[in-house]
């Protein structure tokens, strides 16, 4: 069976859906490795490191030929409809925002499946794509406001006097905020911290954290992520952190919410209020923004309220690929794991098929398959979409008096 990795076309994207190492394990499955030229490139992994790893380097791979497509960005519609039938696609799809690549996925009998889907279960976390990229993303983000910062994080006793620590604020503590908490104690500041989820308070607290308890309704859905507030307690949850925005140097927001936009936490008036040379960075710009006014990959400095200086508005962008090199190594091990749930090698030691649905792994994690659209949720935003197209057609049918 044919497997094929291709080289990233979105703009920015530096990440490759496998290592040479992982090559090894999928050669070691019965599988044909096809490595798209330059495909590892931004990620450090030469041509020649696949090839000697025992993949076939192709000038470009012919999708209509592949079995199987393991990608990190989600695919277009053009490559979906290019893929032979019955062929498996394996990597990030983002189906909410993606709707015309997974009906095309559907109406070409591709099974797919999607990274974002993988249960949320032990015997998944080697699997678990959002989890190894939010690590990676948490770090970075921290770094980013290092660099923008106009002073010191840890704290200095000099002879010429004592630089008192920065003071961070970070706002959700999943996976990436986690590590921002840890990463920005590491640096020597001090590190507070909110999320929705009351459990995360023992979590903030093992990263060296300090926990801010607001006065609010608990969010934790299933899996362990945050739900959606209401719109009063979203009103709320601003009002109550407005001052410990205020007196943070640093602020980073991480809160995410799976398959919707990103929560509004912070509004332009809180920025405001911050202290002249602060920095805000928005983990989330690229889903909506935590942050009111964030642009994805632009810095936009923010007048203070009292005319002094301006915040700088960091809308991170491809966090985790502009650490191509880690952040790869990751998430190819969570593709090569989750193949080794569908690859068994036969007799001859040739890797073949075997998507056993009554896996709750495989179940979760499939997007579509036979010409269906599996994952409940985005079948339902398609159905919405399909319903809305119609509307106009109907309305004129009546009008013209065919209906």
């Amino acid at each position: 069976m044919k497997l094929g990795i291709p080289r990233e076309r979105r703009e920015g994207e530096r990440r490759v859906a496998a290592t040479p190492d992982t090559v090894r394990q999928l050669a070691g499955m019965g599988l044909e490795v096809l490595v798209e030229t330059g495909a590892g490139d931004g990620a450090g992994h030469a041509d020649q490191a696949y090839q000697n790893a025992g993949a076939a380097v192709v000038p470009e791979l012919n999708t209509t030929a592949l079995d199987i497509l393991a990608h990190v960005r989600p695919l277009d519609p053009h490559t979906a409809a290019s893929l032979k039938r019955r062929a498996v696609t394996v990597g990030l799809a983002s189906p909410s925002s993606e709707l015309p690549a997974v009906q095309a996925l559907a109406d070409n009998g591709v099974t797919s499946f999607a990274l974002e889907l993988v249960p949320r279960i032990s015997r998944a976390q080697s699997m678990d794509a959002l989890s190894s990229q939010a690590l990676v993303a948490g770090y970075r983000c921290v770094l980013e406001a290092a660099i923008r910062l106009p002073r010191f994080f840890p704290l200095y006793m000099t002879a010429a006097g004592t630089i008192p620590p920065a003071r961070v604020l970070v706002l959700g503590a999943g996976v990436a905020g986690l590590q921002a908490i840890g990463t920005a104690k590491r640096l020597g500041a001090r590190v507070f911290a909110n999320d929705i989820r009351p459990a995360s308070a023992d979590e903030v607290a093992s990263m060296g954290g300090t926990f801010i308890r607001l006065d609010l309704e608990t969010a934790e859905a299933a899996g362990g992520y945050a739900r959606q507030l209401s719109s009063d307690a979203g009103t709320r949850q601003r009002q109550l952190l407005a001052p410990h925005v205020a007196q943070s140097d640093v602020l980073i927001t991480t809160a995410a919410v799976p398959g919707r936009p990103a929560p509004l936490l912070v509004t332009r008036g809180m920025v405001q209020g911050m202290r002249p040379g602060s920095v805000v960075v928005d983990l989330a710009a690229e889903s909506g923004g935590n942050v009111e006014g964030s642009v994805p990959g632009q810095d936009i400095p923010i007048p203070t309220a009292d005319g002094m200086g301006h915040v700088t508005l960091v809308g991170l962008k491809d966090p985790a690929s502009a650490m191509a090199s880690d952040a790869s190594r990751l998430y190819a091990k969570n593709v090569a794991n989750l193949l080794a749930l569908l690859v068994r090698p036969d007799d001859a030691g040739a890797g073949g098929l075997t998507l056993d649905f009554d896996d709750e792994v495989v179940a979760g994690a499939c997007l579509t398959h036979d010409g269906v659209v599996r994952h409940q949720p985005t079948a339902e935003l398609l159905a919405a979409r399909a319903r809305a197209a119609a509307e106009p057609a109907t309305a004129a049918a009546r009008q013209e008096g065919t209906l």
